[in-house]
């Protein structure tokens, strides 16, 4: 019974929290957005995703630890968490020392008098999303994979 609810808060957290990067990848695309619209958009993004997201993405790495721990009898399941660990606390690591670097720097622009080079630091950004939203689909599609092993096993 503990398994079974470890799993299903280990795909609630990490559907909350791939959920969240795909929404970013859907809503702060900056291909043909003017440096004011920009602006708003990311400053909005980080005032509101900074606050839930690390302590999402942390829950997240931790119960699917808690999951592999469960699961270590079943080998087969016990990689797939293992790789799913490694790819969510990927997508955190880039998040800490990647994005929010930038994102610290984006909130202190005036929407009406960005920087020169705020293209540069907007593609930097969604360069390094871009890959941290792959680690993270990555990761909930071995934790899905893993999940899927355990029921057919059981």
């Amino acid at each position: 019974m503990l398994t079974l609810m470890i799993d299903f808060a280990n795909m609630l957290l990490a559907a909350l929290v791939v959920g969240g990067l795909f929404g970013a990848w859907l809503l702060l695309n900056p291909k043909g957005v003017d440096a004011n619209s920009y602006v708003i958009l990311q400053q909005q993004a980080i005032r509101t995703m900074n606050k839930v997201m690390p302590p999402l993405g942390a829950a997240t790495i931790l119960v699917t630890m808690a999951a592999a721990i469960l699961g270590r009898a079943d080998h087969r399941r016990l990689w797939l968490l293992i790789a799913a660990v490694v790819c969510f606390s990927a997508s955190g690591v880039i998040t800490r020392f990647r994005n929010q670097p930038i994102n610290a720097i984006v909130v202190t622009w005036r929407r009406d008098v960005p920087p020169s080079d705020w293209t540069m630091l907007r593609d930097t950004w969604w360069r390094w999303h871009v890959i941290r939203l792959a680690t993270g689909l990555a990761a909930l599609f071995l934790l899905i994979a893993a999940t899927l092993k355990a029921g057919w096993s059981g």
